[in-house]
């Protein structure tokens, strides 16, 4: 599973919109440091970055009228399963260095492949 860059989110189909908060879900809890040779990137920054990332997908998901746990709401919340982180800092502005230009276009391909064709017009796009 990958992270699709945060651009994205609003135009995901449903499918790969959920599967993004299930990932996220995932990465936040146990999954937390686990290798993944697509997502490894995550570890290297602060658990926040994937929290505001997360924070970014459930909110899309309430504008479409798509219900989450609301306990996912709260930053240092990592599952019932899993102690909570002690403090995060959520900044809004913050985003993964990783999500550029090339891996923007390299999302687009990718779901392309899956047979998604998102079109992005100058006025629906913002800027990378």
């Amino acid at each position: 599973m990958r992270l699709w860059h945060d651009r994205l989110i609003p135009f995901l189909p449903r499918q790969q919109l959920l599967g993004q908060h299930r990932e996220c879900c995932a990465l936040r809890g146990n999954g937390w440091g686990r290798k993944h040779a697509t997502v490894d990137y995550v570890f290297r920054h602060s658990p926040a970055l994937l929290v505001a990332y997360h924070l970014l997908v459930m909110a899309e998901m309430d504008a479409r009228g798509y219900k989450h746990a609301k306990e996912w709401d709260e930053p240092c919340y990592r599952g019932a399963k899993c102690l909570p982180w002690k403090e995060l800092v959520v900044e809004f502005a913050e985003r993964y260095p990783e999500h550029d230009k090339g891996y923007f276009e390299d999302c687009l391909e990718n779901l392309r492949g899956k047979g998604i064709e998102i079109k992005l017009s100058e006025k629906n796009a913002k800027p990378l």
